[in-house]
């Protein structure tokens, strides 16, 4: 799989952070029936690797990556895990050869030109801008879009459901990353019906 494939099933990838493996399907299974399949776990906790598998085994329909992918460790890890890609917070060189070498499709992140272009180097286009907002968000994007013509980005960081729009509408943004998919209080009380409800609303979102 190409990461930017990803793009084409549905406007927003939900960055997830599970503390319970118990949680696990029950939220996937909240999160596909409001129509977002691509699921993004990330390896926060010490449960992230378990949680991963268990949606992984359990959901096939559900592509699963890991996210805070920050060494060669968690990309072997992620790929035993039955992860379909990664997602990385930075990006070095060592992590994206890695992971091209295990047949592990990289989400790469970046948050300056240099990185850009050392991405590039590997053969990464498609980037991870992170943290969107606090690096400069919109402008930045715009910025990018000048030297960068032929790379696209998944802002990440920041986005809310009422400025997602604002990104998505920008030529180098075919998908942007969302935290509020999965707020903390919703897990912790289960209530899976409105983390559909999220779910549907973002799967609806338009530029």
């Amino acid at each position: 799989m190409n990461t930017l494939e990803l793009a084409n099933l549905g406007p927003v990838i939900p960055v997830i952070v599970i503390n319970k493996v118990e949680d696990a399907v029950p939220m996937a299974e909240a999160l596909l029936a409001g129509g977002i399949k691509v699921l993004e776990v990330t390896l926060r906790t010490p449960c992230a690797l378990q949680a991963m598998e268990a949606i992984a085994r359990a959901i096939p329909e559900a592509i699963v990556g890991a996210g805070t992918v920050r060494s060669v460790a968690d990309a072997h890890a992620a790929k035993n895990a039955g992860c379909t890609f990664a997602v990385s917070p930075g990006y070095t060189s060592e992590i994206g050869k890695t992971c091209l070498n295990i047949g592990l499709p990289l989400l790469p992140g970046v948050s300056t030109g240099s990185e850009v272009m050392t991405a590039n180097a590997d053969g990464y286009y498609f980037l991870k801008l992170f943290p969107a907002v606090a690096v400069g968000g919109i402008n930045l994007l715009r910025g990018f879009a000048g030297p960068f013509t032929d790379v696209k980005f998944c802002p990440t960081g920041g986005i809310t459901v009422e400025t997602a729009p604002q990104f998505l509408a920008l030529p180098n943004v075919p998908v942007c990353g969302g935290t509020w998919l999965t707020p903390a209080d919703a897990v912790a009380a289960k209530n899976w019906n409105h983390i559909t409800q999220l779910a549907k609303q973002a799967s609806a979102i338009t530029a």
